[in-house]
Formats: C-alpha cells, structure tokens, sequence
C-alpha cells in the first residue's frame, strides 16, 4: 500500500461499523479498491456518505461472513468485480459482558461464530488467490483478555478472541513462505457511538480512535510490513486533550 502506483484489492468485513468505517476509508485515501461486507441497512447511506468521494472504488456487499456459502458467494463476486482479494481486514466482531452462569450456549456459540469462524472463513476464502500473486495481507482483530489471562464476565467473548489470535499465529506460520503477512491488532476500548452509549459516564480520553487503529492496519497490509508477521500489535490507550 505504501507504493501509490500499486491498486490492491481489499476486503474489509464489518465495513459499515465505526471501526469497519474508518478502515475502509483509510484504504480508499490509499489508492485500493474496497470491498465492504454489511449487515445493517441503517449503517449503508451514512457509508456511501462518508466515502462519496472514493464512490467508484468502493463496493458493498450484503454478506454473513459466519456462514461458509455467503463467504465463497462474496469471493466470487470480489473476484467477477475486482480480481481476487489483496488484503483481508477481518474486522467484523461481536462483544458480551455476562457471568458465565448467565451466559448460556446460543451466546457461547454467536460469540465465535462472529468473531472467530468469520475470520476462519474468509481467510480460508482468500488464501488460494495470495498464493498465486505470492504476496498477501491478513489483520485480525484480537483483544486483551486473550492476549492477557482472559477476564471476568467475559468468557465468551474472550474465548473467542483467543481463538482469532492463535488463528494468526497459526496462519503466520503455514503461509509465511508465500509472501503473505498474518497479525492481529489488540486495541484497548474503542471510542464508537455504542461504546459511548453503553458507558456514558466513562472517561472516554483514553479510548482509541477508529482512525487511529485504522492507520495500524493500513500499515500491516504495507510494503513496508512484509517482514512483519505472526505478531499481535498492542495499541495503547491513547491521551487525547
């Protein structure tokens, strides 16, 4: 990414979110053409808004990323559209707050479903064609009860991430003789309306912003980071006046 001459294609999921945003933007400032998954019809116009700029290099695609039939119906559209996918930002996430006693199965398994199989699948999805161009760029989001010794009230969530970090190690390793980079982001809490409306007497000056964590990952699926992987990239909270 860091050669302007270079299009890649890139595929963000969760790219309607506040985080999914800000990454999906960053890549388009960047040159790349962008594949964005959505969920959330509300969250489309104020995308196609915000991107209006970029308009002919973005594309939105209706998509579970937890279901492996929606995944390989995305790829083949990305590949009709665009070519095979360059760069994969797996950013689509789900979170939980519960005591394990009052977190039952359905909430266990949407947990990793969201967070860990949709990583899995579109990674899996993506794999053959950065075999071929031998060159590759996988982010996942982790966090930092699975970097750490998990957390309280969180074991789903945790659990889930902690998947999606062995996953990156996991594929760092199997792909690393085919030009394609695996790391995970580990960002501290996040400053995105749902946060804000979930905690809304918190201190949000420390929160990170999207853009911040955006240019992390924009970095990761760089030139510059092609001797960078199997790593989890800690980002601090950030002290904004």
């Amino acid at each position: 990414m860091s050669e302007p001459n270079t299009q890649r294609t890139v595929l963000v999921t969760g790219g309607t979110g506040a985080l999914g945003q800000a990454v999906a933007c960053r890549f388009l400032e960047m040159g790349a053409l962008v594949h964005a998954t959505w969920m959330h019809k509300g969250e489309v116009e104020k995308f196609r808004e915000v991107a209006e700029p970029h308009a002919e290099r973005l594309f939105l695609h209706q998509a579970d990323v937890t279901s492996e039939a929606e995944v390989q119906t995305l790829i083949q559209e990305i590949a009709d559209l665009s070519g095979g996918v360059d760069v994969l930002a797996n950013i689509v996430g789900g979170f939980v707050f519960a005591p394990v006693e009052e977190t039952d199965s359905g909430t266990w398994n949407r947990m990793m479903a969201t967070n860990a199989t949709s990583a899995f699948l579109c990674s899996r999805a993506v794999v053959s064609h950065m075999r071929e161009r031998r060159w590759g760029r996988i982010a996942n989001v982790a966090s930092g009860p699975a970097l750490g010794r998990g957390g309280a009230n969180m074991s789903a969530y945790a659990a889930s991430k902690a998947a999606v970090l062995n996953l990156t190690y996991s594929l760092s390793e199997e792909l690393m003789g085919d030009g394609i980079t695996v790391n995970a982001i580990v960002p501290s809490m996040i400053d995105t309306p749902a946060n804000r409306e979930a905690m809304p007497n918190a201190d949000t000056s420390t929160w990170l912003c999207p853009q911040q964590i955006a240019d992390v990952v924009v970095f990761l699926a760089s030139e510059a980071a092609g001797i960078v992987t199997g790593t989890a990239v800690k980002l601090a909270t950030a002290g904004r006046s």
